[in-house]
């Protein structure tokens, strides 16, 4: 194994707390697009969030195998929660 990565649910905007016209409720996971075994590249779509209002991609950070995936669909999610680790080796 090469080095293990955490991908992580992004810092929200600040403009989620003063506008609130993308995000109204909870966030949620949509959709996960990823399995432990797939291997990604940089930027490639690994989940899906819904926040009421939009739908957003989070991408990958790095390019490697996916080892071990946290979250599922439906699940509410919070900035910052770890939804993958990716091996980069």
């Amino acid at each position: 194994m090469g080095r293990i990565v955490e991908v992580r649910i992004p810092i929200y905007p600040e403009c989620w707390d003063t506008c609130g016209s993308c995000a109204q409720g909870e966030v949620t996971v949509e959709e996960v697009l990823v399995k432990p075994g797939d291997v990604v590249q940089f930027d490639d779509n690994v989940i899906v969030l819904e926040t009421g209002k939009v739908a957003l991609d989070i991408q990958s950070p790095h390019a490697g195998r996916v080892v071990e995936v946290f979250v599922e669909d439906g699940q509410e999610v919070a900035e910052g929660t770890v939804i993958l680790t990716i091996d980069t080796n």
